[in-house]
């Protein structure tokens, strides 16, 4: 019997979408889809058993709604990850199965770590960011264990951002209305 399963893996490569080749499509697909499809997929007896489960889903913004420049096969397929917490929270809540995404923006991890290493773009990240910085790992870890926790028992299908504001800004500027 599994009480959580938390599909926390993840890998880009950051290319304009003409320079992708088959190998980094298959890459990125199998590492940000394929593992957390699988691994769920072969998890639902045993989270099943254990009456009240719940599954917590790694997506990210760049799954939408906005379009971001952290590569085209990312984003799609992180969005695919959000369509399936939607599915699997539908048909699984029969079983006992909360199912929901978390959808971090840049996060001090070594997966950001190209872009938050890096003065401007780590300036530019925070130009859109109303926070004016990039969450830690703790932040989300945190969201992970309230999501796995009874106190968010009726809580499902759901895509969290988890963001600093990010996904919110829109138009606005950090130095707000003239």
């Amino acid at each position: 019997m599994v009480h959580h399963a938390v599909n926390n893996v993840g890998s880009n490569v950051r290319k304009a979408t003409v320079d992708y080749t088959a190998e980094d499509y298959s890459f990125i697909q199998r590492t940000n889809m394929e593992s957390a499809y699988n691994l769920t997929q072969l998890a639902h007896p045993l989270l099943k058993a254990a009456g009240r489960s719940s599954v917590v889903m790694i997506s990210s913004v760049a799954g939408g709604p906005l379009a971001i420049q952290s590569g085209s096969i990312y984003g799609m397929l992180k969005a695919a990850m959000d369509q399936l917490t939607k599915n699997l929270c539908c048909e699984w809540a029969k079983d006992g199965i909360r199912i929901n995404s978390i959808k971090p923006w840049y996060i001090d991890t070594p997966l950001a770590a190209p872009v938050i290493r890096h003065p401007k773009l780590l300036g530019e990240v925070c130009a859109v960011t109303p926070m004016d910085r990039v969450g830690q790992p703790e932040e989300v870890s945190g969201l992970v264990a309230f999501l796995c926790a009874p106190a968010s028992s009726y809580i499902t299908g759901q895509a969290i951002s988890i963001d600093g504001g990010f996904s919110v800004m829109g138009l606005y500027t950090a130095a707000g209305p003239s």
